[in-house]
């Protein structure tokens, strides 16, 4: 799991040790993962859309959900995964 922001790398620091992150976050200053990904629509976007993407072992996306409730998204990934 990864996780990826538009701040840099002493905001990403403090945000991941506040939220206590079990997982790398990445950052995204330049915005191209996120246009790339779809999650801002522009470089000049302040802030990115939450998405969850679930990436298979051959590399495709196989589940892109728009993130409501952050807390549940795990186990809402974790269940659609195990049906």
């Amino acid at each position: 799991m990864l996780g990826v922001s538009f701040d840099d790398h002493a905001g990403n620091a403090r945000f991941a040790a506040e939220h206590e992150f079990g997982f790398p976050l990445l950052c995204d200053v330049d915005r191209r993962l996120s246009l790339a990904y779809k999650a801002c629509e522009t470089a000049s976007d302040a802030f990115p859309r939450r998405i969850t993407y679930v990436i298979g072992v051959d590399g495709r996306i196989e589940q892109a959900i728009a993130t409501q409730d952050p807390g549940a998204q795990a186990a809402q990934i974790a269940s659609s995964l195990s049906k």
